[in-house]
């Protein structure tokens, strides 16, 4: 393995950290025996060799050694490997983006180019990965297919040759969502896909699948969505609530003799065997059924050897393969664990995957999308409601609608016991300013029933509102002004504080004084701005001339701290409060205003009418 990489110039290529010497390194750590040695060096292939998608110089020199570790049996965790030649060659360079190229990009467009022409010269060997034992890598394999391959008819024979054998319930929706992609991609077999799809969303033998059916059918051919679309999917997540060892666990391979045709189908007494299927005695269709017409291959499979069944008992689950990897100091191995975190208890953890793609896929159909999230946020599966939650915030941002009842449900998550339901549920109203008002009385029964999560603090910043302090603040409900009172009074004020003052109103004014003597107390000194900034925010939403004597005292104090004296007079250049005259200079406050912080307009004196170049002149011109 890795023939010929230390006879690779790699000093003299950079990646983005500088030169990249150390990706021969990183390369034999892919192969290593050691879990977290191999998830370094995927952490630093992703965080520098292919940082952020670039492609470099070093990028490409890799790509050979990285098909070499996935076609070797012997290399663990190969999936990864998989995925990220996926990502280095799957980009797209449209007519549009290389018109918009400038000099400075040709460069970096020539390497995304070369990119993609490489893993794809290469990517038939992802044929034979398809039914790797790996499962990570049959897990990763279709996407690459789906992605990479010029010949997506082969591919899309593969896919559905391979579905009924595949073990393994998440590498069946993988299966699934690359012929969705392969539609995607290739427009002229999207009306095919769509077909074999809404066979798979009607009559595929688990709802996981055929919710991942009805999700790329939506995406790739909505036209062909049942009318009833609601009341299905609702169907398939109280079937996945009810059986989560089937939907959610492994499932047997349909092979010869179960009347699974190939694409996970059960058969039918009115089915017609697909060409090629091995079915010794196929039942005859009846005649009012309509055939759907096969996806044949354009040439002859020479390089593909046919799929076999796999037999079950020795292959493992994508899950329990994931599951072995260990938790590193790294940004893949943070990834991961927050991962498992959200997913622990999950029965399905795919589900959220598969809704988030349908909602994209529904689009425009706000009804539709509505309802369904509504249904969601009636479930008794707390993780069904998270997801709906999350996924409510996006549809109400991106479109307008009736969503008083959404909202509502949404408010009512706060009550839950759940942590991380309630505080979802409490970031999402909290970006919604007034559409927020059907959860008000939510909202304050929680920040009542929560006084400790009025205030949130962080390892490296200032202190912030709890986002149900903010929610509130934002609907100019004033029962959010006791929260804010209490953060005032905290040794560090959080530094949101003027901003939900300033949502409030008039409704804040009591908390004038309370900003008045924290003002007073602020030192000044190099981080006064930081502490005085947001209690100036609060003074000038409240117009409060009153704290004239306090705004002064933090001019004065910044003057003599390079830089800080004008972001001082920009945070309370628009105070305006009911006091002295606009305008009028203040003895105290030398050349400045003290209630605008800049210098007294002149009036401009108007003319007295005598013909211009007069030696004389008046005391108006």
């Amino acid at each position: 393995m890795f023939s010929g990489i230390d006879e690779v110039d790699w000093a003299s290529m950079e990646h983005a950290y500088g030169p990249a010497d150390d990706v021969p390194e990183l390369l034999r750590g892919l192969a290593s025996d050691d879990p977290a040695e191999r998830e370094a060096a995927l952490d630093g292939m992703y965080g520098a060799v292919h940082h952020q998608g670039d492609v470099y110089a070093c990028t490409l020199a890799c790509i050979p050694f990285l098909f070499e570790l996935v076609v070797d049996p012997g290399v663990q965790d190969r999936g990864g490997v998989v995925e990220l030649l996926t990502s280095i060659g799957g980009f797209d360079l449209d007519e549009d983006d290389e018109a918009e190229i400038d000099e400075d990009e040709i460069e970096g467009a020539a390497n995304y180019a070369m990119a993609a022409a490489a893993v794809t010269a290469g990517a038939g060997v992802f044929f034979e990965l398809i039914a790797d034992e790996d499962p990570g890598v049959r897990l990763a394999a279709p996407l690459a297919l789906a992605t990479l391959h010029r010949h997506p008819v082969r591919v899309l024979a593969l896919l559905r040759e391979r579905l009924p054998v595949e073990p393994d319930e998440e590498v069946r929706l993988a299966l699934v969502e690359a012929a969705g992609r392969v539609a995607l991609r290739h427009r002229p077999l999207a009306e095919r896909v769509g077909k074999w799809l809404g066979l798979l969303a009607s009559r595929a033998d688990s709802p996981g699948l055929r919710l991942a059916a009805l999700a790329q059918l939506a995406r790739c051919s909505p036209d062909g969505l049942p009318g009833d679309v609601v009341p299905v999917v609702s169907g398939l997540l109280r079937e996945m609530r009810s059986a989560p060892e089937e939907s959610g666990g492994r499932v047997e391979p349909a092979g010869p003799g179960t009347g699974a045709p190939p694409g996970g189908i059960p058969a039918r007494e009115n089915d017609e065997p697909e060409p090629g299927s091995d079915t010794t005695a196929p039942p005859a269709p009846a005649a009012d059924s309509e055939p759907v017409e096969p996806i044949e291959p354009v040439e002859p499979v020479q390089a593909v050897e046919p799929v076999q069944a796999v037999d079950p008992e020795p292959v493992a689950s994508a899950e329990a393969g994931r599951g072995e990897h260990v938790v590193t100091p790294t940004l893949v191995g943070h990834l991961r664990s927050l991962y498992a975190q959200e997913n622990a208890g999950r029965g399905a953890p795919w589900a959220a995957d598969l809704l988030r793609t349908l909602h994209v896929g529904l689009d425009d159909r706000v009804g539709d999308r509505t309802a369904l999230l509504a249904d969601q946020l009636r479930s008794p599966d707390r993780h069904q409601r998270i997801d709906a939650v999350r996924m409510s915030g996006g549809l109400i941002r991106a479109w307008r609608g009736p969503y008083e009842e959404l909202v509502a449900l949404v408010g009512e998550q706060l009550a839950d016991p759940e942590p991380r339901l309630a505080e979802a549920a409490s970031h999402v109203l909290e970006e919604l300013f007034g559409l927020a008002a059907p959860a008000a009385d939510a909202l304050a029964a929680r920040l009542a029933a929560d006084p400790g999560g009025w205030v949130k603090t962080w390892a490296g910043g200032p202190p912030g509102l709890g986002s149900t302090v903010k929610a509130l603040a934002r609907l100019g409900d004033a029962r959010a002004v006791p929260a804010l009172a209490a953060a005032l009074e905290r040794e560090q004020v959080a530094h949101d504080v003027g901003f939900a003052v300033g949502c409030l109103g008039a409704a804040a004014r009591p908390l004038a004084g309370v900003l008045r003597r924290r003002l007073a107390d602020v030192e000044l000194d190099e981080n006064a701005y930081d502490r005085a900034s947001p209690l100036l925010a609060g003074l000038t939403a409240l117009r409060a001339g009153e704290a004239t004597p306090e705004v002064l005292r933090v001019l004065r104090g910044a003057a003599g701290v390079p830089g800080r004296r004008g972001c001082v007079r920009r945070r309370c250049g628009r105070w305006e409060p009911s006091g002295p005259p606009r305008g009028r200079p203040s003895p105290s406050c030398g050349r400045w205003s003290a209630v605008r912080g800049r210098r007294p307009r002149r009036r401009r004196p108007r003319p007295c009418g005598r013909p211009p170049g007069t030696r004389t002149r008046c005391c108006r011109c």
